[in-house]
């Protein structure tokens, strides 16, 4: 970032991406929570993973103030403004990270109580797959370089693919084994929360993109074929 003359304001933007950083760092960690709650079938993981979601709404709430009062006060413009606006869209999308975060959570609650499935493999590589998005897309922006969110951009198309293979791996078994159909349900939500997951993390590249270059990207956003799948809200209640 370019030094300002009014050295306070510069404090407030390095303020703010510094609060971003810690939400994501947050949000990364949520999510690796909840994969280790879903493969080891860990209640009070689970638990604590739908707890800390709480945290995450905070900080959300804490930079649309900081924004809001940096764009009332100083009127930033150019790549001030960028700055802002990036900040305000890019923690919007963590906070729906950490909600998804949260219903994977969920899931792997109930998971707990009722018959397992046998070991999916592909579960596992989707979600190493999606937390490396997420980690990737983070240092991109700790770093404001447009060409790892670029990478990460166009990386996007492999989780859906991932997706998809999973969402018929998962009908299979369910066919072959009624036995199954409570677990697996549950896991093609888990599934579905992660495709999810990796389209906001495609949106934080995106943002970053338009941070350090004033443009969104002039490609064709990647999208895998896609499938009827469940919808990524319908969670339990808390």
């Amino acid at each position: 970032m370019t030094e300002h003359i009014v050295k306070s304001f510069q404090g407030e933007l390095d303020r703010l991406s510094t609060t971003i950083a810690h939400m994501g760092g947050l949000a990364e960690a949520q999510l690796a929570a909840a994969l280790d709650a879903v493969a080891k079938r860990d209640f009070t993981l689970a638990d604590q993973v739908v707890a800390d979601d709480l945290r995450i709404d905070r900080i959300e709430r804490e930079i649309d103030q900081q924004a809001v009062r940096m764009l009332a006060l100083r009127q930033p413009m150019a790549n001030d403004l960028r700055e802002v606006i990036s900040a305000i869209k890019i923690s919007s999308d963590l906070e729906r990270i950490g909600d998804l975060a949260k219903n994977i959570g969920k899931r792997a609650r109930v998971l707990d109580l009722t018959r397992p499935v046998r070991t999916l493999q592909g579960l596992d590589r989707m979600g190493h797959q999606t937390l490396r998005q997420l980690k990737d897309v983070l240092d991109a922006y700790s770093e404001r370089d447009a060409e790892k969110a670029l990478a990460v951009w166009r990386r996007d198309e492999e989780i859906d693919e991932m997706y998809t293979s999973l969402f018929r791996e998962l009908l299979t078994y369910m066919m072959e084994d009624p036995r199954t159909i409570g677990s697996g349900t549950h896991l093609l939500f888990v599934a579905k929360n992660l495709e999810r997951i990796g389209d906001h993390a495609t949106n934080i590249a995106e943002l970053i993109h338009f941070l350090v270059r004033g443009e969104e990207p002039m490609e064709t956003r990647p999208k895998g074929r896609t499938i009827y799948s469940p919808d990524e809200t319908n969670t339990f209640p808390d």
